[in-house]
């Protein structure tokens, strides 16, 4: 089984015939994805990559049957955009855009809370359930079909540690890349209890870095559950300096509680499996469910 996408997913691309959304779009193509068309305001009626686009995201639901979207939508647009597709009644919200304005993230958090749908991202690399659907930026060929979890709040992490467990002769149900701004529409604690609550999945890798309380709030909230998945957990950021924000926007240490180390006390006292390297994710998660 998987979360969140699979060969039935109905997907869009808003921002379809951008540079972006087409090579990506082209990509996911490729992989076996399901794509069912995109959207593009002004260029309804026409088609592109060999599937339709549609003027709105309503259209495209009305017209396609869509049920999924994934965003490369610019960063001043893109907090609109997913705003569109939650109005639309998309279940499913995969935003890659990168640098979208805090402020205009407290808004979309604000206006989804009370919706039924579940936003990955944004500035993240999407969401693959291997050998189903890809939808995403991710390289496809790294994921092999599986029953690991993956959440991960770094992008090429990501692919590291799906390629660490692949060669451990394990493979992938799912992975989420959560993405790395202050803002996101899923936090790891809710990513996590996706997997905890799918049957298929037996393990999770949980990916965090410096800055925030994600990792710490998932951490208690596994413990709370009695820990009834292992859990393999490795913190991004180990020496950093204090307050200087590493790569992502959401990465910056801001007390005590926001280093690496902190994290990872934290992770190992409620009984996730702390690597110091991602080089012993693999390994780790083998060792662990075999016993």
């Amino acid at each position: 089984m998987s979360v969140l996408v699979n060969k039935d997913s109905k997907i869009i691309v808003q921002g379809f015939t951008g540079k972006e959304g087409s090579f990506h779009a082209e990509q996911m193509i490729e992989y076996g994805t399901n794509i069912v068309g995109g959207v593009t305001p002004g260029k309804g009626g026409q088609e592109h990559l060999g599937k339709p686009v549609k003027n709105t995201v309503a259209d495209a639901v009305k017209d396609l049957g869509a049920d999924t979207t994934i965003i490369f939508v610019p960063p001043a647009f893109a907090g609109d955009a997913i705003m569109e597709a939650a109005e639309a009644g998309i279940k499913v919200i995969i935003c890659i855009t990168e640098g979208i304005p805090v402020q205009d993230m407290v808004k979309v958090r604000s206006y989804i809370q009370d919706r039924d749908c579940t936003l990955i991202g944004p500035n993240c690399p999407g969401v693959i359930t291997p050998g189903e659907a890809k939808v995403g930026i991710m390289p496809g060929f790294v994921f092999k079909k599986g029953n690991i979890g993956v959440v991960s709040k770094s992008g090429t992490l990501t692919y590291e540690a799906a390629d660490q467990i692949v060669k451990a002769g394990l493979g992938i149900s799912t992975a989420i890349g959560i993405g790395g701004d202050p803002i996101v529409g899923t936090p790891t604690k809710e990513a996590i209890e996706l997997f905890m609550n799918d049957p298929e999945t037996v393990g999770i890798v949980m990916i965090g870095e410096i800055g925030g309380n994600y990792e710490a709030l998932a951490a208690q909230y596994i413990k709370e559950t009695g820990n009834k998945k292992p859990v393999v957990g490795f913190i991004a950021g180990q020496t950093a300096p204090a307050g200087r924000t590493m790569g992502h926007a959401g990465a910056i240490v801001g007390g005590k509680d926001d280093t690496a180390e902190a994290k990872m006390k934290i992770m190992a006292e409620c009984g996730i499996h702390v690597v110091h390297s991602p080089a012993e994710i693999g390994i780790t998660m083998k060792k662990v469910i075999e016993g």
